[in-house]
């Protein structure tokens, strides 16, 4: 037999000592918003949605495919980071192969956005076994917010036009806060969305509001989200950026769309501390009517567990406004001390 024929059979599970496990199996970890699929498959949108597998063997595959053709994916390994491009017919991906014999550890991890596709994840298959998953933190982190959040074009290589492949919410201000925080982080996020208009005005698009309400995003197919699934100990809003794109938005509205979705999260987690902040692309009198918004929605709210942080100004570069990837890790270094201030941590 030779060897694509004998790791052919290997990965169909046709070879004693193989194994394979649908993606909803109880040995699979999983972090962010996804849903549960017919036949055990998971489909799932939002960046930062990962994976975790534990295996003992020498290759690790997965099937997979994307409804659209700009979904991209993280393969870590024991460390080694790859990154695979989705395609939109479902088929098998080799994820590691010819490691050496032992226990490995592998997260898959969504890029991109909701927009740029869903994701369905079938099955994982190895040549040995499958083993205990790997814990995650107890702690819980949730990151509300717009493309910042998601991490658009955080890893840009121009000149040229955007790709998609340039997000990467992996190394985004927000999983960074939370590995430095010892926690597990779920991020709610779309790009060129606010908390009452998106960023050319419109107000009849998924906005903030109803972006926390649902799993999945896509317009023409919403799957809502269940809270009870996800108790964050804290939850960070960092929007505005996009309300603000088309001027000031009025002051009464603006505040009192801020208090009702405070309310809405203290009512649906009323564990968890929740703290306002205004991102880090706009600045001058932009920036200081948002802060100025912020301040006024936490007095409304009233309520000791919800607070204001500050966001620095960071320019993105010649090439985009987005922030680099070397300007997210900053972001997180300014948020971590005033998040372990709020939260005693």
């Amino acid at each position: 037999m030779n060897a694509a024929l004998a790791a052919f059979f290997c990965f169909s599970g046709l070879v004693h000592g193989a194994e394979s496990m649908s993606a909803g199996d109880a040995r699979i970890v999983r972090m962010g918003r996804t849903v549960d699929a017919d036949a055990g498959a998971v489909r799932f949108a939002y960046p930062g949605v990962s994976f975790f597998v534990r295996f003992e063997g020498t290759s690790l595959a997965m099937d997979a495919a994307s409804t659209g053709v700009r979904s991209y994916l993280d393969v870590v390994v024991d460390g080694a980071v790859r990154t695979l491009h989705l395609d939109p017919v479902a088929r098998r991906y080799v994820l590691a192969d010819v490691l050496p014999p032992g226990v490995h550890t592998a997260q898959v991890l969504h890029r991109s956005e909701t927009w740029h596709g869903t994701v369905t994840l079938t099955r994982f298959a190895t040549d040995g076994g499958f083993v205990t998953p790997p814990a995650l933190p107890a702690r819980r982190l949730l990151f509300l917010g717009d493309s910042v959040t998601c991490g658009e074009a955080l890893e840009r290589t121009p000149p040229g036009p955007k790709q998609p492949v340039w997000w990467n919410p992996r190394v985004s201000y927000g999983m960074l806060a939370g590995a430095a925080l010892g926690g597990q982080v779920q991020l709610v996020c779309h790009g060129g969305r606010g908390l009452v208009r998106s960023w050319d005005g419109r107000t009849d698009e998924f906005n903030l509001g109803r972006l926390y309400e649902l799993a999945i995003a896509d317009p023409g197919r919403p799957e809502g989200w269940d809270q009870r699934r996800y108790a964050p100990d804290l939850i960070v809003s960092a929007i505005g950026t996009n309300d603000f794109n088309q001027g000031l938005p009025e002051r009464e509205a603006y505040v009192s769309e801020y208090v009702r979705l405070v309310r809405t999260l203290r009512r649906d987690h009323p564990q968890a501390r929740i703290v306002l902040t205004e991102g880090a692309i706009l600045d001058g009198e932009k920036k200081a009517a948002l802060r100025a918004y912020l301040d006024e929605t936490v007095r409304r709210v009233a309520d000791a567990w919800v607070s204001r942080v500050v966001s620095r100004h960071y320019p993105g570069d010649a090439a985009d406004a987005h922030p680099t990837r070397e300007q997210h890790a900053r972001m997180a270094d300014d948020l971590v001390p005033q998040l372990r201030e709020v939260m005693g941590w």
